[in-house]
């Protein structure tokens, strides 16, 4: 393995493809600091999706019957616009792997070359993937305040690692708040993340909710960062407040309370189906009439959030937000000089034979 010092790895159609390994340690490093750049990513590549400047075709579920529930996720996608790339995010969802010790989720990121098909990168991906969503997160709470007061009492349903990186972009971008709630069906989990507050903002006020009413009725920003495969929150009275939900889990609310909502969602057509709470409403109701837009409808305007409705984020989670901050990782790397390129990792480039040129 070899340090390309550039991003002369790129492949190309004149010359042979290279292909760079970059580990967890340099994604984190790529990424560190630069929250609001990425929120930047993320938003760009929500207005080429809306303006059909991408490809997401529908995620594909690998699950298990004899772990019912984990599952192996892909999500191939295609960014167009000046980042240029395709590729697939392979992740994984194995709760059971908190009991001993593990994270739940690990992830890969592939990325191909748009002109040649190649791949040019594998990448680390469940630090991106962790990214996207909080940046995503991030932006949508930002967009759907705009022109009135931010909440200040915001509540963590769920304290894992999608969690405690939506906590550092909520702070990364400008959110202060007067109290941060804290609930997990896991006393420990829910003491650990207590920890991790403290030592992120040593004057943050921090309270454990034993239950998930307390915490939804105290809170005006509240994010649901679960497992949940149902819904477990049913009582609409809980949201009287109206309260801004970012519900990046997408399966913890009940009809009912979706019905009641102003919803907005990243992709219409992706939030709506493996049974997330916005399908199940449609499936009670027979239409999606309750959906009233797109992030991207409101980032242009052509939606607003109201602060008499609680307001309902639910993001799927699409692949082009995967490749696109994917790719801002290779060109950090790039720029820094410390793409490790594996040598000679594609081996038939000769369509007659070794010497003979030509492609297949």
């Amino acid at each position: 393995m070899s340090t390309a010092a550039d991003l002369d790895a790129v492949p190309s159609s004149t010359g042979a493809p290279t292909f760079a390994v970059i580990p967890g340690a340099q994604v984190a490093a790529a990424l560190e600091g630069r929250e609001r750049e990425i929120v930047d990513v993320i938003a760009r590549t929500y207005r080429m999706h809306g303006a059909g400047e991408t490809g997401n075709p529908p995620s594909y579920f690998l699950r298990f019957p004899d772990k019912p529930n984990s599952r192996i996720i892909a999500l191939p996608a295609s960014v167009g616009g000046g980042v240029g790339v395709d590729g697939i995010k392979w992740v994984s969802s194995f709760p059971d792997n908190v009991a001993a010790g593990m994270p739940r989720a690990s992830a890969v990121l592939i990325l191909n070359d748009h002109q040649t098909g190649y791949p040019f990168a594998c990448l680390e991906a469940s630090i991106i993937n962790a990214v996207r969503t909080s940046a995503s997160a991030a932006l949508a709470a930002d967009q759907l305040t705009a022109g009135r007061t931010r909440p200040r009492r915001v509540g963590f349903f769920g304290v894992g690692l999608i969690a405690r990186y939506l906590h550092t972009y909520l702070a990364a971008t400008g959110w202060e708040f007067d109290e941060i709630g804290v609930h997990d069906l896991n006393p420990e989990s829910a003491e650990g993340f207590r920890g991790y507050l403290q030592r992120a903002d040593p004057d943050a006020s921090v309270v454990i909710h034993d239950d998930a009413e307390s915490l939804i009725r105290s809170c005006d920003l509240i994010v649901f960062a679960t497992v949940a495969g149902v819904p477990h929150v049913h009582d609409p009275a809980w949201f009287d407040h109206h309260p801004l939900v970012l519900h990046v889990s997408l399966r913890d609310l009940a009809p009912e309370i979706v019905l009641g909502a102003t919803n907005v969602v990243d992709d219409v057509d992706h939030c709506l189906r493996a049974n997330t709470s916005l399908h199940l409403a449609e499936q009670q109701v027979g239409n999606r009439d309750f959906v009233h837009g797109t992030l991207d409808d409101v980032m242009a305007g052509r939606v607003t959030a109201t602060p008499d409705r609680t307001t309902v984020f639910s993001p799927f989670g699409l692949g082009i937000l995967d490749i696109a901050v994917g790719k801002e990782v290779y060109d950090q790397v790039g720029r820094t000089g410390g793409l490790q390129v594996v040598d000679g990792f594609f081996h038939e480039m000769s369509r007659y034979g070794r010497g003979a040129g030509g492609g297949n």
